[in-house]
Order: C-alpha cells, then sequence, then structure tokens
C-alpha cells in the first residue's frame, strides 16, 4: 500500500512523457504488491509448517488454527475494504472527485485484493499439505514429497519473474494499444513456462506411485498424474482470465452493445450490464467443472487442491496486473485535481481502463480458486467429521442446501447496504462542504478532507459487523443446534451459489445523454463488482475452514436441536 501511494503521484509525473513511460512506472510498482506476497507467504508458510512439525510431529493439526486466522483477515480487509473504497467511489460519481477516493482504491483493490488473494493461497497450500500429510508421503516421512504444493508455488514465483519482464523490458509499450496485449501476454508466457516448471519438479520431487487415503479408501497416483491436475488447472486458469477479459474489454461486442444501450437511458444500461454479467459466468463455471472432474478422477481432492494452488501459483503477475489498475486510476485523479493539461489526463485514463479490464483477470482468477479451495475444504470436512455420505434426499442436508443457498444472497444484500448507507453520508457531507465554506468552487478555501474520511472508516469498520457475523455464526450454530450433516449441506449450496460478474462501460463524450446514463450503470454496478462479488470468496472460504476447524466438535457435541425434539 505504500509503495502504491508513492506510485500514484510518479505514475502522474511520468504521464507527461507518454504512456510508455508511466506504464512502466504502475506495472513495475504494481509488481511489488505481487511478489512481496507471494514470497511472504511462501516463506511464512514453510516456517509455520516446520515450527508445527517440531511440535506435532507428521500430525498437522495445529495448522488448521493458522489457517483460519489468516481467513479472517481475510474477511476484514476485503469485506471493510470495498465497503470503504465504494463508499468515496460512488460517492465521488455523484458529487465529483474527492481525495478519499483515491484512498479508496488503495485500501479496497490494493489491500482488499491482496488480502483476499492471500487468504486464498494460504488455504489452498493447508489443504493441500493436509492432505499430503495424510498419504503415503506422510506415513513414509518423506517430507520433499509433502513439500510439493508449496515447490508448486516456489516455481510459480521464478517463472512470474522472468514473465515479469516480458511487460517492461521485451515488450515495448508506445501507444494506449499496446498497454492491454503487454498485460495479456504475461499470462500466455507464464502458463507456458509454468507448464515445463511443474513437470519437471513433478518428475523430481515425487515418486513415481503413491498412495492418497480418500474419505478412508486409498487411492494410488502417478507422478504424471498430479502434474495433470496442475496442468488442467493451468490452462483452465487461462481460460477463465481470457473469457473474463472478453466480456469486459471494450474492444469486444458484449461491451460495446452495453456501451450502445445507453442511448436509451440508464434503465436500458444497467439491464444490459447484468444480463451481461450473469452471462459472463457460463463458461468459467463449464471450465471449472472439467477442472473437478480431471482433477478427482486422478487424484481425488489432493488433485483438485494442487489445482487450485495452480491457479493461485500466479498470484505475483496476477497481482501486479490487478494493483496495476488502481494506481492507474489514482494517477488520473491527482491529474485532474492538480489541473494538469488534459493530454495528460487521457494518458491516465486509457491506462486506467485497460486496467480496469485486466484486473477482471484476476478477479476471474480469484473466484475460480476460491471454488476449488472451498471444495477442498469441504472434502476435508466431510473426511475430519466422518461424514460417510451426504444425502440431499435427507431433510437435514437439503435444509442445509437451502439455507447455504441463501447465503450469498443475503450477504450481497448486506454490502451493498453498506455501500449505500456510506454513500448517501458521503454526499450528503460532500454537498454541505460546497454550500457552507465559502470559495470552495472556486478554489479559494480547502475543504475539510477529514470528515469524508472519517465517513469512509467508519462505515468500513462499522458496516462490516453484520456480514462478518453471518460469515463467523453460521458455521457455530449450524453445527451446534443442527450437526455435521446439515452443516455439509450449507456448505455445498454457499459454494454453488457463490459465483457472479458485473461490469459496465461507457459512451459519447462527456456531458452527452449517453455519457450520463453510462455512468449511472457504472455507479449502481461498483458495490456489485467491487464489493459484493468479490467479498463472496471471503464467505464461501471461511465458512469451509471454520467448519474443518470444528469439525470433530461438531460431530462429537452437535445437533443439540434434534436432540432435545
Amino acid at each position: 500500500m505504500k509503495i502504491a501511494t508513492y506510485a500514484n503521484v510518479r505514475n502522474t509525473l511520468e504521464a507527461r512523457k507518454g504512456v510508455g513511460k508511466a506504464f512502466i512506472v504502475a506495472f513495475r510498482s504494481s509488481a511489488v504488491m505481487g511478489f512481496l506476497l507471494a514470497a511472504n507467504g511462501l516463506l511464512v508458510l514453510y516456517i509455520t509448517v516446520n515450527m508445527f512439525k517440531m511440535y506435532y510431529g507428521d500430525d498437522w493439526e495445529g495448522l488448521f488454527e493458522y489457517i483460519l486466522s489468516g481467513s479472517s483477515m481475510a474477511l476484514f480487509g476485503r469485506v471493510g475494504g470495498g465497503i470503504y473504497t465504494k463508499a468515496a467511489d460512488v460517492g465521488a460519481d455523484l458529487v465529483g472527485k474527492v481525495i478519499a477516493d483515491n484512498v479508496g482504491n488503495n485500501v479496497g483493490d490494493i489491500v482488499g485484493m491482496g488480502s483476499d488473494l492471500f487468504g486464498s493461497y494460504a488455504e489452498s497450500s493447508y489443504v493441500a499439505l493436509v492432505v499430503a500429510s495424510i498419504s503415503s508421503f506422510g506415513n513414509n516421512h518423506d517430507f520433499t514429497s509433502m513439500m510439493y504444493p508449496l515447490l508448486v508455488s516456489f516455481v510459480g514465483i521464478l517463472v512470474c519473474l522472468l514473465t515479469t519482464l516480458f511487460a517492461t523490458n521485451f515488450f515495448e509499450v508506445k501507444t494506449v494499444k499496446d498497454i492491454e496485449p503487454a498485460l495479456k501476454n504475461q499470462l500466455i508466457v507464464w502458463t507456458i513456462l509454468m507448464t515445463i516448471g511443474v513437470a519437471l519438479f513433478s518428475w523430481i520431487a515425487l515418486p513415481s506411485t503413491f498412495t492418497i487415503f480418500n474419505f478412508g479408501i486409498q487411492k494410488e497416483v502417478k507422478n504424471w498424474q498430479l502434474f495433470l491436475c496442475v496442468g488442467v488447472g493451468l490452462w483452465v486458469g487461462l481460460i477463465i482470465g481470457f473469457v473474463t477479459e472478453y466480456y469486459m474489454s471494450n474492444a469486444y461486442s458484449p461491451v460495446q452493445d452495453v456501451a450502445d444501450s445507453c442511448r436509451a437511458g440508464a434503465a436500458t444500461n444497467v439491464i444490459f450490464g447484468l444480463a451481461l454479467g450473469y452471462k459472463s459466468c457460463i463458461v468459467p463455471i463449464f471450465a471449472i467443472a472439467i477442472n473437478i472432474f480431471v482433477s478427482f478422477s486422478f487424484a481425488a481432492m489432493y488433485g483438485i487442491a494442487v489445482a487450485a494452488l495452480r491457479m493461485l501459483s500466479t498470484i505475483a503477475t496476477g497481482l501486479a496486473i490487478d494493483a496495476y489498475g488502481p494506481i492507474s486510476d489514482n494517477a488520473g485523479g491527482i491529474a485532474e485535481m492538480a489541473g494538469m493539461s488534459h493530454r495528460i489526463r487521457e494518458r491516465t485514463d486509457a491506462l486506467d481502463v485497460a486496467g480496469n479490464t485486466t484486473a477482471t483477470i484476476g478477479k476471474g482468477f480469484a473466484i475460480g480458486s476460491a471454488a476449488l479451495v472451498s471444495l477442498a475444504l469441504f472434502g476435508a470436512f466431510v473426511s475430519r467429521a466422518e461424514i460417510t455420505t451426504v444425502d440431499v434426499l435427507t431433510p437435514k442436508v437439503f435444509i442445509g442446501l437451502i439455507v447455504g443457498a441463501m447465503l450469498p444472497y443475503c450477504f450481497s444484500a448486506m454490502t451493498m447496504r453498506s455501500v449505500g448507507s456510506a454513500t448517501l453520508k458521503m454526499v450528503e457531507e460532500v454537498r454541505r462542504q460546497f454550500n457552507t465554506i465559502s470559495g470552495l468552487m472556486e478554489g479559494m478555501d480547502k475543504p475539510d478532507y477529514a470528515t469524508c474520511f472519517k465517513i469512509s472508516t467508519d462505515a468500513s469498520i462499522k458496516e462490516m459487523i453484520p456480514p462478518g457475523a453471518l460469515v463467523m455464526l453460521t458455521p457455530l450454530i449450524v453445527g451446534i443446534f443442527f450437526g455435521v450433516e446439515t452443516l455439509a449441506g450449507v456448505l455445498a449450496g454457499s459454494l454453488i451459489f457463490g459465483c457472479g460478474s458485473e461490469h459496465a462501460r461507457t459512451l459519447g463524450p462527456k456531458g452527452s445523454d449517453p455519457h450520463k446514463a453510462a455512468v449511472i450503470g457504472d455507479t449502481v454496478e461498483d458495490p456489485l463488482k467491487d464489493t459484493s462479488r468479490p467479498s463472496l470468496n471471503i464467505l464461501i472460504k471461511p465458512l469451509a475452514v471454520e467448519s474443518l476447524v470444528f469439525a470433530s466438535f461438531f460431530a462429537t457435541h452437535g445437533r443439540l436441536l434434534l436432540k432435545i425434539f
């Protein structure tokens, strides 16, 4: 966040020299976030595993508590950060640019996305490590083979270092049209190099044949089968990224159709945008389904866990592409508020548009990996709770299923209302300052920045309590009063209904009716795109993690309500 703050100003200054110079500053500064998170995450995981190994030996159940704390921090960063940034962003759309919007971009898109993907990164690594520890690796005390998930992440960091050079050194950005290809080419090069690297490490680190314990049944797996699980995850992740980009880029017909709908007004823009968002999830869901089928067929839940980890092994590059967007956005805001030339603002806007498009690729990775991580956690929960079957035709499971399906909608409603409430306060405060502070409109006097910051800060802390309580209390209430079978239904329902995306683009010059309609559509979709939808990752993962932590307790002492009746 500190680097991003410095980069905002430097990006604005470099935009005076051209698009290429500004792009390099924005991308290199955003890469700091990606590599710091990936490297620190891998280092902390490795140190933690060794520390717990000294205490627990080959029984790594203590890692459950460690991973739950990471999920709780991700909940705070993603939900709280999303409410903060959208309160400022939507307020800026309605009453004009405010400095709180610049702060919100750093809080929501830097801290929020970083904490979200760090949680997924740690959780997917943890699930893979736990499954590996109860396989023949653990029985044979083959520590190197058990560390295979972390080796995959290590290879990912090395490959990300190489591919970063393609955007800044090997592929020169000269015009606006070069920005998106420079970012997308990284993902293609990364996928190819990562496939080769994982194949090599799979051959070195893994025995030719090993045994996975799948719900009490032994499954023999060959090292090339586990590599295929990772390989399928690699290319499925690339497909999700490009499909997401297709539906979000103004270079393709879907967004152009949404923009064209602005001519009829804001209502059609919102309708077209929502329809496009719902449609955009079809291909990614099929891709995830194929990934699950192949991975489970080859290596059961271990295959799904390493496939999810594969999606997150690109975390350094993915976060670099994602953080590039808010840095460019803030550079444009600084250029506008500083009264710099229109030419500079056009360059920063071009960087911002490309950043908005490519940032959605990171969001696609986030929701795809969250689905796989949650499924692997669900499998671990079922195994740890000693559930033999989850039969949806039994009333206690079906009740949990429909309640779990309701949770994403309830969670989204809470976060959207939080953004709306905070935005209302922000708009009222800005309008009050316009009316009461003489000379503000003419630039003769300074606004009261602190009050605007306080509105977003208070909202992010207070308004995240209800959705946070929903996430943390649901497993405890269901597990204690209804038992592990009902809780399994809740986890399955929340996982299935936890995906989606929405976005809109503009058409026409500023001040025109189509542009006004697009601004309204953009304002409506902001809470959906940057608060509610990304926060669903946080909903489905902590639900599964907390259920797993207390699985043994629920299995032994749960079903209090059913026992009473």
